[in-house]
């Protein structure tokens, strides 16, 4: 990673301040990043990954990543590969890596011991029939009929579960707390069911899994996680978790503490602190798992690794920095108020990065054909340009220049409107780094199309030259016709149409807002510089935007660039018009 500005202060960070001001957790600070594996990361995961990884990094501490994978119905080996490259993409790197799945044998010993203690009980409600027994939110629970059962049934039933004597959803283990209770999630919540599903971790050795909140306790505390941080949907959820730690009590049960010191592991010793924060929502977009998963199923888009889609994977192969994402985060900040920031913000972001690390390049996206009369014909030289306007350290490179060039067709008009500074028949415009031409003749096609624009260079006008300084309104870049190098340009753009495509009060879907000009795709020209480019290779194509040789498809012989971003936030002014 870069050296980047100080973190700034928020609440989260002044609670280990605080901590560690007063001793609690023995100083130590250890937090976790523990994604399900049922999907690729995406933006809002960004923040959760800075907040956790970057407070332990602050505080000379520790931050594990940990698949939560305790439902193999939808989880697979291959988000689990992405979700480590993308973390590591984003600059960082964990201490240890943990799976929930790697204590399967402590959840089963820990269900147990709530079971002898007449805290669980084993329950033959159906999905359906424990909705109805759960009350709504202002009318109370009722008690399963199956509460009252005794230890030892609780156990045998418990145990024949594990032994995948029943089918799937025939029982689940519930723990008794409260079925009045205000908090839903404390109404005798299960803790465990029945899934004959091979898991990607353990493969066939367990025929029950333990429920999210079940699990993600007892692995903080395993684990040794001081302040396990999480997103505001978890908040009526820390109850179960306090719940759960207290009952079960590992760091003082014998038992779990010797099965905890067989597999290498030291008995807790102190309970985690769950601390709720917002999460980070991006208007023009979705970042809902099942969504996503859909618009790549139905073929909306080409893989979760678009350069449409808000996953990780997606925004890397647009072309956003890692740096971006960091400085996205910094500048959102971590508080309690859920909000909606503007998609106009990242790309922002992402412009700030890009202007101060992509060098410059010339590149051609939709080509007019130019044509300087007053050169030989086989005219050719080698023109030295900096690689960066504001940083000398980037160098200089090699442009060649030739008689015949290509310009963007939008920097020609023969009728042009009021205010139009560029080339213009009879009117003269500077060519980057080269001089001043004037417009003296149009080739046109049958159907009247301008195909070639000839020109005349004022040779006094050449760099270093006294008349170099003469001002004309207009500079135009090009690129040398007989030099340049095909190339396939992407034109991404935002994947939504409308700021809130979940919104659907209007009868409509996400599906219906798609922005059916989000990949345009087009041969552009490209100077030799730009076509030798590595993978992943960040420029600035100068006047078009920024562009990032594309991770999969670009070579030398065949270039593929996406855009990233353009150089001005053309949504903003769309919206004002």
């Amino acid at each position: 990673m870069t050296n980047e500005a100080p973190l700034h202060n928020h609440f989260i960070r002044q609670i280990v301040i605080d901590d560690q001001a007063s001793g609690k957790h023995a100083g130590r600070v250890a937090t976790r990043f523990p994604p399900e594996p049922n999907g690729y990361l995406h933006i809002g995961h960004a923040k959760s990954i800075c907040l956790n990884f970057g407070i332990a990094r602050e505080f000379g501490g520790r931050c594990n990543l940990r698949f939560d994978d305790t439902n193999p119905t939808k989880e697979d080996i291959e988000y689990v590969e992405s979700i480590q490259q993308d973390v590591r993409w984003l600059g960082f790197e964990w201490d240890e890596l943990r799976h929930a799945s790697d204590y399967f044998d402590v959840f089963y010993q820990c269900a147990e011991k709530l079971i002898t203690d007449g805290k669980a009980f084993v329950c033959d409600l159906s999905a359906d029939e424990v909705r109805a027994y759960r009350g709504t939110l202002t009318e109370p629970g009722r008690n399963s009929p199956f509460r009252e059962r005794s230890v030892d049934e609780n156990l045998d039933l418990f145990r024949r579960m594990r032994a995948g004597e029943f089918a799937d959803g025939a029982r689940t283990l519930r723990v008794k707390i409260d079925m009045s209770s205000g908090n839903i999630n404390l109404r005798d919540p299960a803790i465990y069911r029945i899934r004959h599903v091979e898991h990607q971790n353990t493969g066939n050795a367990w025929c029950i899994y333990p429920m999210y909140d079940y699990a993600h306790c007892i692995s903080d505390a395993v684990e040794g996680i001081t302040h396990s941080l999480c997103t505001l949907e978890f908040e009526d959820h820390r109850p179960l978790y306090d719940w759960c730690l207290r009952e079960i009590d590992l760091p003082h049960h014998p038992q779990l503490a010797a099965s905890l010191a067989a597999r290498g592991l030291d008995a807790p010793a102190g309970t985690p602190q769950q601390i709720e924060f917002s999460r980070l929502n991006l208007d023009y977009t979705v970042m809902s798992k099942r969504k996503l998963m859909t618009l790549v199923d139905e073929n909306l888009v080409a893989g979760w690794d678009d350069p449409r889609m808000p996953t990780l994977s997606g925004v890397r192969r647009r072309g956003f920095p890692p740096a971006a994402l960091r400085l996205l985060c910094d500048r959102v900040g971590v508080t309690k108020q859920n909000s909606v920031i503007e998609f106009s913000v990242l790309e922002g972001c992402v412009r700030e990065e890009l202007d101060a690390n992509a060098a410059r390049r010339l590149a051609v996206i939709d080509p007019l054909r130019l044509v300087i009369d007053n050169l030989a014909d086989g005219h050719e030289e080698t023109l030295a340009f900096p690689n960066h306007p504001k940083n000398e350290s980037f160098g200089k490179r090699d442009v060649p220049f030739s008689r015949e060039l290509w310009i963007e067709r939008e920097d020609f008009m023969e009728v042009p409107p009021k205010g139009f500074h560029r080339l213009v028949p009879g009117g003269e415009v500077r060519l980057r780094g080269v001089g001043i031409v004037k417009c003296e003749s149009l080739d046109k096609d049958a159907d009247g199309t301008v195909t070639t624009v000839h020109c005349t260079l004022d040779p006094d006008t050449r760099p270093g030259l006294p008349g170099a300084e003469r001002k004309v309104k207009g500079t135009i870049h090009w690129v040398s016709a007989k030099h340049a190098v095909a190339a396939e340009i992407r034109l991404y753009d935002r994947l939504f149409n409308v700021a809130n495509p979940d919104d659907d009060s209007d009868g409509k879907t996400y599906r219906d807002h798609l922005n059916p000009d989000s990949r345009r795709v087009v041969q552009g020209w490209l100077e030799p510089a730009a076509a030798d480019a590595a993978p992943e290779t960040a420029f600035q194509f100068e006047r078009l935007g920024f562009f990032v040789a594309d991770r999969y498809d670009h070579a030398a012989d065949k270039p593929v660039f996406n855009r990233a971003v353009t150089l001005r936030d053309s949504w903003a002014k769309a919206s004002k018009g």
